[in-house]
């Protein structure tokens, strides 16, 4: 039977997701180190995953309101004001949604019609422009590039804008590049926004991990911005919780009211225990300093530090991160293309990292590695690399 009569043709074009590809065919392998997919190495903390244990217990096996927890919603209004400087009132301003995944989607979803166009700046995640495409929009890249430190420039933003352009992706900390905006390249970008008056979705999922005396900026704090910016996060990354789901959508209460209709209608809540624990990460941070995150921060910064002068070691250049848990090395000087190279690695070294083109085609010649895995297994995955590039 012909299925392709029934399918929705733009999104059946959609190709798979790049990095799962390669980590699929990694798990086959006895022996490779992956360091392909973005999930942090730490076990959720002890007291987070024992108040999910303490919520079963206690028979909280119920549908929670369609936002999420008020508790939580309460706590999140509380940890974005203490973290970032924003603003928001947990009964109108927030959803709780099931992962950022769910809030890049439902958020697009609730801006995007038919002929509207979304600015996505490359190399980034690979979910956005899929999402946009899937909420009936249109992806417009913009590329940015290792002379621009990865970052948005307003001119390039500026050329992009149309007067089909709806929205704008902000993907600060950056996955894969490790690049951050500061403070100055966002006032630049506001003021673009701020004429042409489009919205925009920072995805912050990594604003707790930046590095080198930097600290992240939240775009919503920009004068002016507040009602433009929905700022999309989660518990995934920065409190080691990618298994439990939770995520969170900010922003202005008319927005965020048809976030949370479709919310309700595809979803209807995040998973309980995902809020009892997530809960637990907000209120016990507040309380001792976010200490998990900071331990968890430094360990990151330590493998950060020796990825980069590991790649520069072996004569290949690479841009330095600042922020998230990758980085993302030049090998040009191969010869070998993104594809050739990271399929090569694994067969002949069993070394798993994701061709840059699986960003974007502006990321080919360059490979992104997580260092969210243990010392032990970087500092082997850096000895098979330099001995895979010397064979060459």
């Amino acid at each position: 039977m012909n299925y392709d009569r029934y399918l929705n043709a733009a999104i059946a074009a959609v190709p798979p997701s790049g990095i799962r590809r390669f980590f699929d065919m990694a798990s086959t392998m006895k022996g490779t180190i992956s360091l392909g997919v973005g999930e942090p190495d730490f076990i959720t903390p002890y007291h987070i995953r024992n108040a999910a244990i303490n919520s079963l217990l206690a028979g909280e096996t119920q549908y929670t309101a369609n936002r999420g927890m008020l508790e939580l919603r309460e706590e999140i209004a509380r940890y974005m004001q203490d973290r970032f400087g924003l603003s928001y009132d947990p009964k109108t301003d927030i959803v709780v949604t099931v992962g950022a995944s769910e809030a890049i989607d439902t958020a697009l979803r609730a801006i995007t019609g038919p002929g509207d166009e979304v600015l996505v700046p490359e190399p980034s995640y690979v979910s956005y422009s899929p999402s946009v495409i899937f909420a009936g929009g249109t992806p417009v890249p913009i590329v940015t590039t290792r002379e621009t430190e990865f970052r948005l420039t307003p001119e390039a933003l500026r050329a992009a804008i149309t007067p089909r352009t709806k929205a704008l992706i902000l993907p600060y900390p950056n996955n894969p590049t490790g690049a951050i905006m500061e403070r100055e390249d966002l006032e630049k970008i506001a003021e673009v926004v701020r004429e042409k008056e489009i919205l925009v979705l920072s995805d912050e999922i990594y604003g707790e991990l930046t590095y080198g005396g930097r600290k992240h900026v939240s775009f919503g704090t920009m004068p002016g911005m507040a009602p433009y910016t929905i700022t999309l996060n989660c518990f995934s990354k920065s409190f080691a919780m990618t298994g439990w789901r939770v995520g969170f959508a900010c922003g202005p209460a008319p927005l965020m009211e048809v976030i949370n209709k479709i919310h309700q209608y595809a979803i209807l809540c995040a998973p309980r225990q995902g809020q009892a624990a997530a809960l637990e990460a907000l209120r016990a941070g507040r309380e001792n300093g976010y200490e998990d995150v900071t331990k968890m921060r430094e360990a990151y910064d330590r493998r950060r530090r020796l990825m980069l002068a590991g790649f520069r070691d072996m004569g290949l250049d690479c841009f330095e991160p600042l922020g998230a848990f990758y980085v993302f090395p030049s090998i040009q000087k191969t010869g070998l293309s993104s594809e050739e190279f990271c399929q090569r690695l694994l067969r002949e070294k069993q070394v798993a990292c994701v061709p840059g083109n699986a960003f974007a085609p502006c990321g080919e010649g360059h490979i992104r590695c997580s260092y969210a895995t243990g010392v032990d297994k970087l500092n082997t995955a850096l000895e098979r690399i330099a001995a895979f590039i010397q064979s060459l």
